[in-house]
């Protein structure tokens, strides 16, 4: 548990979660609407790709909406990096005053932090859990209303079919870089939106060393 336990990995929309374990793949694309609704072909068939889960995680509203997630699960994160420092700190001490402690003491010890360690593994699992399910909930609703842009757009340019490169499910061996909509489409959505992108993530202050006459410490932690 030495990393951060909510980082947004790349925009793959598999958002990863370090240190307890990863978030499982959000749902794909939703189906296409069926053979009797769909318009019929008129020629020569445009194709194109699409990465749709990034894509989606790539609109202004699935930014806003991941950001919110991180910054509501940001105190458990914290809460749960304490109770990691403090096992750490206990089994450093068992180690420095392992000569000196009897064996009942020894054995009490190690049973608390067996104890601590049990209850962190819980709480990281059950927040990881939730965190998981509040980053699935709003990828869903983003989806659906992509997907209903996504149809707009290729209809709209004459493509006949849209191949999601994203899944593992469609096999899309290669693909031209022209045969990729997943930009413009992102731009169409964001524009049907009226949602603005997030503003950019404030950058801490840098700390200057302390000299060597202070006794201060940095109490910066990496995530």
């Amino acid at each position: 548990m030495k990393r951060s336990l909510f980082a947004v990995a790349a925009l793959a929309a598999t958002f990863t979660v370090g240190a307890i374990a990863q978030t499982s793949q959000p749902p794909s694309a939703p189906a296409p609407e069926s053979a009797a609704h769909a318009p019929a072909p008129t020629g020569a068939t445009k194709v194109a790709v699409i990465a749709f889960q990034p894509a989606v995680a790539a609109t202004n509203e699935g930014r806003v909406a991941f950001e919110k997630i991180q910054q509501k699960f940001a105190p458990k994160q914290a809460e749960l990096k304490a109770e990691d420092d403090q096992i750490n700190s206990l089994k450093q001490q068992l180690q420095t005053d392992g000569t000196t402690l009897s064996a009942d003491e020894r054995a009490a010890r190690l049973r608390t932090i067996d104890d601590k360690e049990k209850t962190l593994q819980r709480d990281a699992q059950n927040a990881q859990s939730d965190f998981q399910q509040a980053m699935t909930d709003a990828y869903q609703g983003i989806a659906q209303k992509f997907y209903a842009v996504l149809q707009d757009y290729a209809q709209t340019h004459g493509y006949g079919a849209v191949f999601d490169m994203s899944s593992q499910q469609t096999p899309v061996v290669w693909a031209s870089k022209g045969a990729d909509i997943s930009a413009a489409v992102v731009e169409e959505y964001n524009q049907k939106s009226g949602i603005a992108a997030p503003a950019p993530a404030v950058q801490p202050a840098s700390h200057t060393t302390p000299s060597a006459t202070t006794h201060h410490r940095s109490t910066t932690t990496s995530h």
